[in-house]
């Protein structure tokens, strides 16, 4: 099985024969098996060459990087093994036809507000007084199917993710985590700055599983192709930051694994520590190999694995074979 390096400590990546190592700034070495290697995030002050980027597209390894903040700086994306010029073609015509691109984008906000929903209606069954939200949220659903376009559409998204995210102070019920607005660089707030990373893995996490299809990562629908490098992976995570990332957010809060001792104010913003970091990633790793039974398939199947499943949805509908219909969960 094909594993993901996470790298914290500043350094040199490099190549040497026919294998990558690490080099801390201190001397200490650390070989990585290139083979049962499939993406490396890198959350250090890391150095690397153009020796070693040719070496990562041969071993088709993606390299995703952070800065010092937490935030995603960009990714290397090697050369795509399995691209498809019929495949890109119907990607691109899809996109410059305004009823199919207008037909996606809602679909994929389809999938965020009524995963969401889900949420809400989970905790609602334990007694969370979340009614008013759940409301406001089911009228928004309703009235996406009447936009005209992309911009009306993500007007309504950002009422219903407005509702969604307010509703959390509620759900957490943590004055440390409590929510006012959402805020990006600089977060303002311990929820945002968590939000904030959380969501930036499932882009990199929705990127490496393009990289498994036929999919152009360039050419997105929801969100504008443009003179940005990566936007259909954006589109895609609309749906997992909800199905994975918040609940794995509210998780790691409602059970204490994250406080507000896991972020630092010493650089004059609130970022999460690396300590943070290391223990969100460890509980998302667990996550995404969690498995659930895929009714469409009638198949257990990991929530890494349920990405991948929802790019190929896309694609069959791309070359005409069926609808796309987003993935919403069952319970």
């Amino acid at each position: 099985m094909l594993e993901t390096l996470y790298i914290f400590t500043s350094g040199h990546l490099k190549r040497k024969d026919n294998t990558i190592f690490f080099e801390t700034e201190e001397g200490k070495k650390r070989f990585i098996p290139v083979e049962n290697t499939k993406e490396i995030f890198v959350f250090g002050e890391v150095s690397f060459n153009t020796k070693l980027l040719n070496f990562l597209t041969q071993k088709e390894i993606i390299l995703h990087y952070f800065n010092y903040y937490g935030y995603y700086s960009g990714s290397f994306y090697p050369r795509e093994h399995y691209n498809s010029g019929f495949m890109i073609l119907n990607q691109a015509r899809a996109y410059d036809n305004f009823d199919r691109r207008l037909y996606l984008a809602k679909r994929f906000v389809e999938g965020a507000i009524k995963n969401s929903l889900k949420i809400l209606k989970y905790y609602r069954r334990r007694e969370y007084d979340l009614d008013s939200e759940i409301e406001m949220m089911e009228d928004v659903l309703l009235n996406i199917e009447k936009c005209g376009n992309i911009d009306e559409l993500m007007s309504f998204e950002g009422k219903a993710k407005g509702v969604y995210y307010n509703s959390f102070n509620k759900i957490l019920n943590n004055k440390d985590f409590y929510f006012e607005k959402r805020t990006r660089r600089p977060p303002k707030d311990h929820l945002n700055a968590l939000i904030s990373f959380i969501n930036s893995l499932m882009y990199t996490y929705v990127l490496s599983e393009i990289y498994q299809t036929h999919l152009d990562p360039r050419i997105g629908f929801l969100h504008a192709t443009n003179f940005r490098r990566f936007t259909l992976n954006l589109d895609i995570a609309e749906i997992f930051k909800v199905v994975i990332g918040d609940r794995l957010l509210i998780s790691l809060i409602k059970h204490g694994v994250i406080s507000k001792k896991d972020f630092d104010k010493s650089v004059g913003r609130l970022i999460l520590s690396d300590k943070g970091k290391k223990k969100i990633l460890e509980k998302m790793e667990e996550f995404l190999s969690r498995t659930i039974t895929y009714r469409k398939i009638n198949k257990k199947v990991s929530y890494r694995r349920l990405i991948r499943l929802e790019l190929y949805k896309l694609e069959k509908y791309l070359i005409g074979d069926e609808d796309y219909k987003p993935f919403v969960m069952e319970w």
